[in-house]
């Protein structure tokens, strides 16, 4: 069995019709980053399909659930069984609606936040204290509207943004893996990391 120092799970819908959606930023950050590395393929169930790579001698899983949105923690929890992952090195890349478009924001812990994925996995390990990558989809959405609002696509002027906000999310990654959890939070919340960087000033 394969020794790996970090699990990153891209939470979304694994259903084609579903791919555009806000909801599966996380999933869509995930497929990008398996590209850019030419992660290696490792193996398919029903739960889930994996890959990896290997940056800065860190070996780094990436999980796409196959089960839907609301059952993500059924593939969390084998994983981190089968795998021996510990909490602080399980990232979990969620859409956050009460963040705006193109935020990028890691936090470790804590409550759901109204995410039936996040609410999936915290229930399955039984712990709370993983990693969240939390990802701005932006909140134009009225009372009762919020379901059909995450299962909506990004409209065609909102994806510029959309995809400065994922190559912002694979280099927070990046740095996690690189400084650690401390460092990388205050880099990567505060936008320190990008700050010499005008492509990311810009409409972020």
């Amino acid at each position: 069995m394969e020794n790996f120092n970090w699990l990153f799970v891209g939470l979304g819908n694994p259903k084609p019709n579903y791919f555009k959606n806000r909801h599966n930023i996380g999933w869509n950050v995930i497929e990008k980053m398996a590209n850019k590395f030419n992660a290696n393929y490792l193996d398919k169930t029903k739960f889930y399909t994996i890959s990896s790579f290997v940056y800065e001698n860190q070996k780094v899983m990436l999980a796409f659930p196959l089960t839907y949105m609301n059952l993500s923690g059924e593939a969390v929890v084998r994983l981190t069984i089968k795998y021996k992952f510990k909490p602080e090195n399980i990232v979990i890349l969620v859409d956050e609606y009460n963040f705006p478009l193109g935020k990028v924001h890691l936090r470790k812990g804590g409550s759901n936040g109204g995410h039936n994925g996040v609410a999936s996995i915290i229930a399955n390990l039984n712990n709370p204290d993983f990693l969240r990558l939390r990802l701005g989809i932006g909140k134009n959405f009225g009372a009762g509207e919020l379901v059909d609002y995450v299962l909506s696509d990004f409209l065609n002027e909102e994806l510029p943004i959309v995809e400065k906000m994922q190559d912002k999310a694979i280099d927070a990654l990046l740095h996690l893996i690189k400084v650690g959890f401390a460092r990388a939070t205050s880099d990567i919340n505060s936008e320190k990391l990008w700050e010499n960087n005008e492509i990311f000033k810009q409409n972020i």
